[in-house]
């Protein structure tokens, strides 16, 4: 099966499969504040990831490109969305296009549409140096997404197996290519020693993806004849991702993603301890169904309601928010103990 195809493939088969809504943001509840001692108009969405300046937490979170004309318009839209919006996009793997330069404008017309957005290139961790220059040039990128897929690329029936070598070329790329670096999963979370090896390399800026969203295992098996059912269920949660990357990598900046949906689970996965987040699939499923009018609503709308949460728990800024207090229970607080993490150091602490 061509790339082209199988890009496409992916579309549909996340479309159809859904979010599965296993995030755990339920377990994870605000210190309500009867006295915010704030206005609306006091909330700012301005935040900072690492060297980049971004208007809102909010980005469009990397989906697609490398699949001809149906890819091309996904992305067109989406960048035209994007720019009204003053927010961040990030595309799919640009493997498609440095393999076929037909593909190519499937990608570049991200840049096209959006002159002076923030446009995140990506490829996969067996890029080289080289890969990831072209990748970067290609979109004059302003930083680069490296994702991990071991579980998507095990359960792909002409995936790799072999994922030797990836935490050095990783290392080589952050030390040769002049724009951020992000390393993202892709649905199954980030973990603490996962972090720790990242950090030693010199990445700075995580993307955990945890699991709870779109499901590569179930997506790519969908495309198998002998399932591997048993990677469906495989991962780390959005909200325990994020909380142990922020609590074992002293200074590491942290994108949310993974399943997230709405303002509220924008504001907890922000005060858990990310700095941006990340929205692919609940976007997608937004733009295929109502076009770039209801995607524009729903970006203004989850903008407006993050605001309206900031206000209630008493922060007017991205970095007040990370400080607001806020209890972990359920399934997320067993876990998380029994990671060696103390979870009140989020309940005790005040803004």
């Amino acid at each position: 099966m061509s790339r082209a195809k199988r890009k496409m493939d992916h579309i549909q088969h996340a479309l159809k499969t859904g979010q599965l809504q296993q995030t755990s943001f339920e377990d994870v509840k605000f210190v309500h504040q009867s006295l915010p001692d704030r206005a609306v108009t006091d909330i700012e969405l301005n935040t900072k990831v690492g060297e980049l300046t971004m208007s809102s937490p909010i980005f469009i979170n990397a989906m697609t490109g490398g699949g001809g004309q149906d890819t091309y318009e996904i992305n067109k839209g989406l960048a035209e969305v994007a720019k009204v919006c003053k927010i961040g996009i990030a595309v799919g793997s640009q493997m498609s296009a440095l393999k076929d330069k037909s593909e190519s404008d499937t990608y570049k017309i991200v840049r096209k549409i959006n002159h002076d957005g923030i446009i995140f290139a990506n490829l996969g961790s067996e890029a080289s140096v080289e890969q990831a220059k072209r990748a970067v040039d290609m979109l004059e990128a302003n930083a680069m997404q490296i994702h991990l897929n071991v579980i998507q690329e095990l359960v792909m029936p002409e995936g790799d197996r072999d994922f030797r070598g990836a935490l050095k070329r990783i290392e080589k790329i952050v030390n040769s290519i002049p724009v951020p670096i992000i390393v993202k999963e892709t649905g199954f979370g980030i973990s603490k020693e996962t972090a720790k090896k990242l950090a030693d390399v010199g990445v700075d800026i995580i993307d955990v993806s945890g699991f709870g969203g779109t499901n590569f295992s179930k997506i790519e098996n969908a495309r198998r004849f002998d399932k591997l059912r048993f990677f469906n269920d495989w991962g780390i949660t959005t909200v325990a991702s994020i909380v142990e990357v922020k609590q074992s990598v002293y200074g590491c900046n942290i994108i949310g993603s993974g399943g997230i949906q709405d303002p509220v689970d924008i504001a907890k996965a922000i005060s858990l301890g990310a700095s941006a987040v990340g929205v692919a699939g609940h976007f997608l499923k937004c733009y295929m169904d109502n076009g770039q009018e209801g995607l524009l609503n729903l970006i203004s709308k989850t903008s407006d309601e993050l605001k309206w949460i900031m206000t209630a728990v008493g922060a007017s800024t991205i970095e007040e928010l990370q400080q607001v207090p806020l209890v972990i229970a359920g399934e997320t607080y067993h876990w998380l103990t029994q990671r060696g993490i103390d979870c009140s150091i989020y309940s005790n602490r005040t803004l």
